[in-house]
């Protein structure tokens, strides 16, 4: 059942869906949106561990056989990307014909670090300096990367999104090199709030706060 923020998104909270059962059901999200019966919509949901990545991704950047991570190819911008238990993963499907930012990826970046701001985590965005791999996402002020994103846009309908990590096994990022950026530290929100002293937020505040500033 979804929740209505404002005229801009509909909210739907889901709880674990297996990643290839995922994409076959964003595919039908974005026909149903590109037909106009369902409105611009955000998904909140999580994944069991899973390593995306995008066309152009080499074949070095992917796990080894041997990790036992599975691997997925995607339709999206960006390269390798984890999906796992103790994120929260948000997928956009949204009309930019119908109103929508004319720079999403700035919007959704904007919109998140806002929301992470209300519960008390300093970030920023980036901008990438020519000629060198994507820095878009979410980072803290030290430049450790807390939030992922790879979005699609065909036909002026967005897919994808982010992948936030809260609470997850960081170690996995040892086993594959994250977005072409060899080297990057992965943070979590777990590890900022240890850092400060601050207190986790639950996941249901966590997803209250994005939900609401992607709405303003």
């Amino acid at each position: 059942m979804g929740i209505e923020l404002g005229h801009r998104l509909t909210r739907i909270d889901l709880g674990e869906v297996p990643y290839r059962e995922a994409l076959g059901l964003m595919a039908g999200w974005v026909e149903e949106r590109r037909a106009g019966t369902a409105p611009d919509r955000l998904f909140l949901l999580s994944h069991p561990g899973v390593v995306t990545y995008g066309k152009h991704t080499p074949p070095t950047d992917l796990p080894r056989a041997e990790d036992g991570l599975e691997t997925v190819a995607v339709d999206r911008g960006g390269h390798a990307t984890y999906h796992g238990p103790g994120q929260l993963v948000g997928y956009l499907i949204m009309d930019l014909h119908r109103g929508g930012p004319g720079d999403v990826v700035r919007w959704l970046e904007n919109g998140l670090i806002a929301a992470l701001g209300d519960l008390g985590f300093p970030t920023v965005r980036r901008d990438t300096p020519k000629g060198e791999n994507s820095l878009v996402g979410i980072w803290t002020p030290e430049h450790h990367k807390l939030v992922s994103i790879g979005m699609r846009i065909r036909g002026g309908v967005t897919s994808h999104g982010f992948a936030l990590n809260v609470d997850p096994d960081l170690s996995v990022y040892d086993r594959f090199t994250a977005c072409r950026l060899e080297g990057v530290t992965m943070t979590s929100l777990r590890r900022m709030a240890d850092e400060r002293e601050h207190r986790l937020p639950g996941d249901k505040e966590i997803r209250d706060a994005i939900a609401a500033r992607l709405a303003a």
